[in-house]
């Protein structure tokens, strides 16, 4: 039960922060202006902020571990790999990108860390998690968004060229290798730094829940619903079902698996909504697959901790 009320605990007030973002759109406090501003700051500065904050702060060499990190990188992408040739199957062509990262990009950085310090008490693995998949989900949703827009142009060098060069000064990616160089280096960081950077941060979740759900349109989420239930399906139960019992066999236990869980089978991060937004697509689908991940992860997660409590491996 405890572990139920803690899962529930870390993704209802998500769910209802998207909730509060449609209030406020219907009630005319969030209008299509503030909206589109808002998802722009997000994903502009508050989450390469975010990225280079968890990322700067991790203390992964210290417990460095080449087999698990290599297990995390290698799972992700082959997750990214199988979501890419089953998106081939939709004839809508337009919700290819926002299928595949719905579909693997997890909220790793922000609830990976959480969930292992609630059941441990230290962060555990979750930084070499963190450094090993979220650089890929990133840099891969970043790529895919861009090759697979809905009016993309002819595949040619020109195309290519634009896309890579959209890829090295995405904000994202910016953040992330800020983040690493920082953490690589050891170099200092004032307090004072440090606390502006977490608070600009910190705004990055609650507005960019805010401005998804203000965003989200009922009747075309509805009209996309057979593809967010299949994302929903492989995000939060086909990929543990496949991978964790490979951990397993690989002889990875304790905060080991915990944060492979967490990388495996928590709700698609909010910046997958953020960064289809921003990148050509609708993000009706992203938003979609976000809300019903959400919502459904508490109990997906509450049933393969509980799996994996009662065979003795955590």
């Amino acid at each position: 039960m405890e572990n139920l009320i803690f899962s529930l605990n870390a993704t209802v007030p998500i769910f209802l922060t998207m909730i509060l973002g449609f209030v406020f759109r219907k009630v005319g406090l969030m209008d299509e202006e503030f909206t589109n501003k808002a998802n722009k700051f997000v994903f502009q500065a508050a989450l390469p902020a975010l990225l280079f904050s968890d990322l700067s702060q991790a203390n992964f060499l210290d417990v460095w571990n080449g087999t698990f990190v290599a297990y995390c990188a290698l799972t992700t992408i082959a997750c990214i790999v199988i979501t890419i040739l089953i998106s081939c199957l939709w004839k809508d062509k337009s919700i290819q990108g926002e299928f595949v990262q719905g579909a693997y990009r997890s909220s790793a950085a922000i609830l990976g860390i959480a969930f292992i310090q609630n059941i441990y008490g230290t962060s555990g693995m979750a930084p070499l998690m963190i450094i090993a998949s979220v650089p890929i989900y990133n840099i891969m949703a970043v790529t895919v968004l861009a090759f697979l827009k809905p009016e993309r142009d002819r595949l040619d060098g020109a195309l290519i060229k634009k896309t890579l060069k959209g890829i090295v000064t995405n904000p994202i990616i910016l953040g992330i290798l800020a983040g690493v160089i920082w953490s690589g280096f050891k170099l200092p960081c004032p307090p004072i730094l440090i606390k502006t950077v977490d608070n600009l941060g910190k705004l990055a979740t609650p507005l960019g829940l805010m401005a998804m759900g203000a965003a989200f349109d009922v009747k075309k989420a509805f009209g996309k619903i057979k593809p967010a239930v299949t994302a929903t399906v492989l995000k939060l139960v086909v990929w543990c079902a496949v991978f964790l019992p490979i951990a397993v066999m690989l002889g990875f236990r304790q905060e080991e698996l915990i944060a492979i869980l967490v990388m495996l089978g928590s709700a698609t991060t909010v910046s997958s909504y953020v960064m289809a937004r921003n990148m050509g697509h609708e993000g009706v689908l992203a938003s979609s697959i976000v809300m019903l991940t959400t919502f459904f992860s508490g109990f997906t997660l509450t049933f393969w901790l509980y799996l994996l409590r009662s065979m003795g491996m955590i």
